[in-house]
């Protein structure tokens, strides 16, 4: 059962989502008859829990994971190609490295982090006023750390400096400038260190509570922030103070294509997913609710109507991706399963394996695998395993999005024992992901991935990572911290500007709206744009 519960919308928080970081200088003055004030509410911890509530329902919003969270990481990544010219001109400006300041894409995601700091910085801000129930509250905050984190974690990431705010902005002298990339790095590691301490493990909430951030999660995030920031030896300490058994402990799944179904949410892999609903009448709000803010609305997500094979397609697997899966044909002992798990391809069942996929049912663009050229798909997320081509033709659907899954854990724990020197351990990682009986690959050494060295072991982890966690928005971040270290035999983008390109553009609407980005020493926009 899923929880309605974090999705609920609260119209207290969101009228606080249009002041400071997003206002004009016009009129800020004028008071909202209709909103109550801050100071009078968030008093009790059933008030600072719809605080709390109002966090998670930006993160399911048409502006984050609802729509453009993913889009945003995955066309900054070399995992997808352009299925066709459906493919609207801002997100095919990122996906090319043509992104302007202006991107409407990129300036959503933008506001909309802001808006899930905002909110999570009103709840951490009243959390010491709060005394009936200190349990309660202290999970609240912790809950709203990890939210706050996770919002800079990718603001730090994909823009470099960033302004950083840890108060709610009130008035127009609020604004902040620019702040280093190791000062938000220093808030990201604190908050996440805060939220472990505070956080319970998934056994302490029941089954109207799934979904909630959990001591794991935070852990899970802690290290990817310390490995960006090439800490192996902090990520390493908490990574391992994730679980694996017990009531709290997590394990690979036996079957893997069970992290992307709707039937399977919430098994023992997952350990942080966005919570999404099927409401069963194929509609989705793409207006003025973009901030997830309806008092009892259920969120749907299009990731599906969006990569979907037999919908719009926007988004379909690079020819690298697809090369990138061993296969008796390029001299592998054996093809890797995972493939048929991500892809579809033509000739592929579906509908409960009662229709056959064609190729003038996919539409777009074609892609070349082992030197034939034909049309493939991606499979993750989509729903037509259990649908057929005509319902699924347009279907925004409930399939929960898993953000942070164990076997990224275990191949996090990998590439710090390598960079640390551990090369048996790091190997073990790496065979323990291979070993999911529905894959079952032959443990490395392999005739391909000889792991003999330190960098014959990286390349064997960055190939790893890459087929298992294909198209689940961790690989841009990743090219971006394995670019730095020299790590990649080859450039994955040939537009790629060194000095410009690890970042995105300072969005326009900050600029315009921000008096202070510029001041604090880091210029407003980023070199070269």
């Amino acid at each position: 059962m899923k929880n309605k519960n974090i999705l609920v919308g609260s119209v207290i928080v969101a009228s606080l989502a249009i002041v400071g970081v997003f206002s004009c200088t016009k009129n800020l003055n004028k008071t909202n008859p209709n909103a109550l004030p801050v100071t009078g509410y968030f008093n009790t911890s059933a008030e600072l829990l719809q605080g709390t509530n109002a966090i998670y329902a930006v993160l399911h919003s048409l502006n984050m994971a609802g729509r453009e969270w993913f889009f945003i990481h995955d066309l900054r990544s070399d995992d997808v190609a352009s299925g066709g010219g459906q493919l609207e001109v801002p997100r095919a400006q990122i996906l090319n490295g043509g992104t302007t300041p202006s991107n409407s894409v990129m300036n959503a995601v933008w506001e909309n982090y802001y808006t899930i700091i905002l909110r999570a910085n009103t709840v951490i801000n009243a959390g010491p006023t709060v005394t009936d129930n200190t349990s309660l509250r202290d999970r609240c905050v912790g809950e709203a750390k990890f939210l706050r984190a996770w919002a800079y974690y990718d603001l730090v990431t994909m823009w470099g400096p960033v302004p950083l705010y840890t108060k709610p902005v009130l008035t127009p002298t609020d604004f902040q400038p620019r702040a280093a990339v190791a000062d938000v790095y220093k808030q990201v590691i604190q908050d996440l260190s805060d939220a472990a301490a505070a956080l319970p493990g998934k056994s302490a909430y029941g089954t109207t509570d799934l979904g909630r951030a959990t001591a794991s999660a935070a852990y899970a995030l802690l290290g990817r922030a310390y490995m960006q920031q090439g800490d192996y030896a902090d990520a390493k300490t908490a990574l391992l103070k994730i679980p694996s058994s017990g009531p709290d402990g997590y394990s690979l799944v036996s079957n893997y294509n069970d992290n992307f179904l709707e039937e399977t949410e919430f098994n023992n892999e997952s350990i942080f997913e966005i919570v999404f609903f099927d409401k069963g009448d194929q509609n989705f709000n793409w207006g003025g609710n973009s901030t997830g803010d309806g008092p009892t609305a259920d969120q749907t997500t299009v990731r599906n109507q969006e990569y979907c094979p037999v919908a719009w397609r926007n988004l379909i697997p690079s020819d690298g991706l697809l090369a990138e899966f061993e296969n008796t044909a390029t001299g592998a002992s054996k093809t890797d399963p995972r493939f048929g798990f991500v892809f579809y391809r033509t000739g592929d069942t579906f509908d409960n394996g009662t229709a056959t996929l064609t190729d003038a049912e996919q539409n777009g663009n074609t892609s070349t695998y082992l030197g034939v050229t034909q049309k493939i798909s991606y499979r993750k997320y989509t729903l037509i395993y259990k649908q057929s081509a005509s319902q699924a033709s347009f279907y925004p659907g409930g399939n929960n999005m898993r953000v942070i899954r164990y076997a990224e854990v275990l191949l996090m724990l990998a590439e710090c024992e390598n960079e640390l020197g551990n090369s048996a351990n790091a190997i073990a990682y790496l065979n323990q992901v291979r070993a999911r009986p529905s894959v079952n690959m032959p443990p490395y050494p392999t005739a391909q991935f000889p792991v003999g060295t330190k960098d014959q072991i990286t390349q064997a982890l960055i190939h790893e990572k890459r087929v298992e966690m294909s198209d689940e928005e961790v690989r841009n971040i990743d090219i971006l911290r394995w670019r730095a270290k020299g790590y990649l035999k080859t450039e994955p983008f040939s537009y790629f500007k060194a000095g410009r390109d690890e970042v995105l553009p300072i969005p326009q609407s900050e600029i315009d709206n921000n008096p202070k980005l510029g001041s604090g020493g880091i210029p407003a926009q980023n070199p070269g744009y």
